[in-house]
């Protein structure tokens, strides 16, 4: 399918090629045949785009600091890496989609195939968006008029938060796509409406509407305000437009009444007077796109909708009123399309986006109704038959794209899959590095018979049944940390394991650093005492890592590292956990921890895994202490020996250990040798999460058995 995206680095817009998406749990697959382009929203990423590293930098001073933090924890070479692999991402553009429903996933109910439905999804050909994001379009309401069903709940939002009551006074500062939008529902809802603005289109258009119209570039709007309304001021103030100006902000304050409420929607400086704002006590808010349920995952991602009685309008139930007022003739959005386009002339609009006059502007996605859904996309027919180390990836986040790909480029392995759910990360993905194919459908890479390795970056609650289906199809398979997230799918992974005959790799990295590979060989494996501590940072808490079921948790999901690499510095096993976490009652889902370990052999580790620490301190460091020698590690950058004969100081560039782990993988896997780490290894260090959870549960020590 076709989709339009955008390159952060240069502004280009593109027309891509990506596999369409798979239907999920929870979404609606739709096949497209509208979208609008909400040109003040998607000119500024534009623009931004189009930038260049210096005026990217003076528009992001809170990402400059975290650059120059950066640089002080991890080099700067590994700093500049990060910042140029992130502006080279491209971004999707659009979000007030239109089309009809093709395929309904699990856990949906109120939807069909063939309905008509508007959503927020972007400008591609088919879209996959979660069921409270959809929206029903009335019959009378045609494809072109739901488009603004989307932008035209951004208004709506800022309404509700103002609450206008009948015959009160509302200036609208902007009178673009979402400012007209938004005075005609003002209008609607029994509010006399000022709309103020530059373009004297946009103000006769409103005037049409009974807005009643002021050019802010030809007098005083605060004057015109006093004038309209008696001297009283403005009951209410929405904020629509689009500047860097504090001049708004402070117009918007001298034209309201004593008590008055302002609103912003758009995008302006926010150098707030404090004298015009006491002196009148007013109310100011900033709203927060669609409505409630908006940034909130368990909403927007698994369907959890609010009680009605208690959250009365959501994202999806504003979208449902705007296109209520639509079809019931309150919102006239017909004149405000510009020009309709076809996808493949894309260019037509954003060629000139900068100066475009246009209002609205919509694609037309022509012949839809005869596009079939592929879900692979081909690049090259290359043949891998006969070869060893071919390679399907699963997963195109982060993870692949800055670290896993970087190291796998010079190993030798075979690119012949690379699958993403959305597809596009994955086609971006295959283009760079020269993968044959992209794909959205995973279980095409289990079908291949020319891969013989799989390797899976998903979320954590995806990895076992992946791991699962990866061994039973009969690949060697590398899976990013965790293994599992619980004893049953454990277990299950055990029990296929063994009747596979195949490789299976956790991607426990660290081990395979040149300082912990040095530690390694200086101690060798004799008894000692090793304390690791991992200056986490913070994440919020509805961030999906913490969640169990999905992510389970920083301990399982992330300390696990450091259990594997204890283990290997110690060569043992671990044979009891206690876990103890900052707080009164802490929760299983803490990243304020430490974690005791007790080795077969004797041997200790301490495990301190803390999110509240400086993040201008180093993130990682290990100490060993055995035999009256001690060796430190500050974030893989340099290890420090004392009492080491012949061994003072190892310095490097940061060295996690990723390149080596999987140039060592594509040779095992090319020459037949054996897993990288061996599989009891693997289960043993799982078990040790787990068992870090039920320590702090129980409040006890936890044998493994």
């Amino acid at each position: 399918m076709k989709q339009i995206i955008q390159s952060f680095k240069t502004g280009e817009t593109i027309l891509e090629e990506v596999p369409a998406p798979q239907v999920k749990r929870g979404c609606l697959l739709i096949r497209t045949t509208k979208s609008l382009v909400s040109l003040g929203t998607e000119r500024m990423l534009v623009e931004f785009g189009k930038s260049n590293y210096l005026q990217k930098a003076k528009q992001q001073p809170d990402k400059v600091k975290q650059v120059l933090d950066k640089v002080k924890t991890d080099g700067l070479m590994t700093t500049v890496n990060t910042v140029f692999n992130k502006l080279g991402e491209p971004i999707s553009l659009g979000y007030c989609n239109v089309g009809e429903v093709i395929a309904v996933g699990d856990g949906v109910s109120g939807f069909e195939i063939g309905d008509r439905v508007a959503s927020n999804g972007p400008h591609a050909e088919f879209v996959c968006v979660p069921k409270n994001l959809v929206a029903h379009i009335p019959e009378n309401v045609s494809d072109e008029e739901a488009a603004f069903t989307v932008v035209g709940s951004i208004g709506l939002q800022g309404i509700r938060l103002l609450n206008p009551t009948l015959g009160e006074t509302v200036v609208v500062i902007g009178l673009g796509l979402i400012g007209l939008l938004t005075a005609q529902l003002l209008k609607a809802n029994g509010c006399r409406v000022i709309g103020s603005d530059l373009d004297e289109e946009k103000l006769a258009l409103a005037e049409k509407w009974g807005i009643i119209p002021f050019n802010s570039g030809k007098g005083d709007v605060v004057k015109f305000v006093e004038e309209q309304t008696g001297g009283v001021g403005a009951d209410g103030v929405v904020i629509t437009a689009s500047a860097h100006t504090d001049a708004i902000i402070s117009q918007a304050a001298r034209m309201s009444r004593k008590r008055g409420k302002i609103v912003l929607v758009g995008v302006i400086g926010l150098n707030i007077s404090r004298a015009e704002f006491y002196e009148k006590e007013l109310t100011f808010q900033v709203s927060c796109s669609y409505g409630p349920g908006r940034y909130d995952d368990d909403y927007e991602q698994k369907g959890v909708d609010y009680p009605l009685p208690f959250v009365r309008w959501t994202e999806q139930r504003n979208f449902e009123s705007v296109l209520y007022a639509i079809s019931s003739g309150a919102l006239q959005v017909k004149e405000m399309i510009t020009e309709v386009v076809p996808l493949e002339e894309y260019k037509k609009i954003y060629g000139d986006i900068g100066t475009h006059k246009s209002i609205a502007s919509v694609i037309n996605y022509e012949g839809a109704e005869k596009k079939v859904p592929m879900h692979t996309v081909s690049f090259a027919n290359n043949s891998f038959k006969g070869a060893k180390g071919v390679i399907g990836v699963i997963g195109a986040g982060n993870f692949t794209k800055m670290t896993m790909m970087p190291a796998l480029k010079d190993s030798g392995a075979g690119f012949k899959y690379v699958s993403s759910q959305g597809g596009l990360s994955s086609t971006l993905l295959a283009k760079k590095y020269g993968f044959s194919h992209s794909t959205t459908d995973y279980k095409e890479i289990l079908k291949d018979e020319e891969v013989d390795t799989l390797l899976i970056t998903t979320r954590h609650d995806l990895h076992a049944q992946m791991v699962i289906e990866g061994l039973q199809a009969g690949k060697n398979v590398f899976v990013e940390k965790p293994l599992a997230l619980n004893n049953e799918e454990l277990q299950r992974i055990i029990e296929v394991y063994e009747q596979s005959g195949k490789t299976l790799t956790v991607g426990f990295n660290r081990r395979f650093s040149p300082h912990m590979e040095k530690i390694k060989r200086l101690v060798g494996d004799s008894q000692m005492n090793v304390i690791a501590t991992m200056n986490a940072g913070f994440i919020p808490a509805n961030v999906w890592v913490h969640d169990m079921k999905t992510g389970g948790g920083r301990i399982i999901g992330e300390a696990c590292h450091y259990i594997d690499l204890i283990s290997f510095l110690t060569g043992s096993k671990v044979k009891a956990v206690c876990m103890n976490a900052m707080g009164t009652a802490p929760e299983e889902n803490t990243d304020n921890a430490s974690i005791l370990l007790r080795y077969e052999n004797g041997s200790t580790g301490v495990i301190n895994y803390f999110a509240n620490g400086s993040k201008a301190y180093s993130k990682e460091r290990v100490e060993v202490f055995s035999q009256e020698r001690t060796l430190i590690m500050d974030n893989f950058r340099e290890t420090k020996g004392y009492g080491v004969k012949g061994f003072s100081k190892l310095k490097t560039s940061m060295d996690k250990g990723h390149k080596n782990q999987f140039h060592k993988l594509i040779k095992a896997i090319q020459s037949g040798g054996e897993a990288l780490i061996p599989f009891e290894s693997i289960v043993n260090t799982t078990q040790a999460s787990f068992a870090a959870i039920q320590s702090l549960k129980e409040n006890r020590w936890v044998e493994i058995k």
